[in-house]
């Protein structure tokens, strides 16, 4: 019985002979950037993007798979890093969480507050 030989599955395709490699495309080596070359004023334009100035300082990551033990992380920039496992640890570190972000150095501030 003769069998065919089977094919790679993997790999370059074979060729019938060498072939020459397609030249890449020429880039200019000189010359400005297009924005300065078309005579447009790139750098005082202001941020199109600007955002609300609202940005995240603190996360509470919670887990809680079906049939699974429940775990949470919570996690400020001012370095307050916490994590439980448990449903009543988990409970109490949401409350944690809440209650961070009224002591948060970077939340609260200091205007209008007699100095300690």
């Amino acid at each position: 019985m003769n069998t065919q030989p089977h094919p790679p599955l993997e790999g370059h395709p074979h060729t019938n002979g060498p072939q020459a490699a397609t030249p890449p495309m020429a880039e200019t080596a000189v010359g400005d950037l297009k924005g300065v070359a078309e005579g447009v004023p790139i750098a005082v334009r202001p941020d199109p993007q600007r955002g609300h100035g609202r940005h995240p300082i603190a996360w509470l990551h919670i887990s809680a798979p079906r049939g699974a033990m429940p775990t949470a992380t919570s996690k400020c920039r001012c370095g307050h890093d916490r994590s439980a496992v448990g449903k009543a640890r988990v409970l109490a570190l949401i409350d944690d969480h809440t209650a961070h972000r009224d002591e948060c150095p970077l939340r609260t501030h200091q205007e209008g507050r007699a100095a300690a």
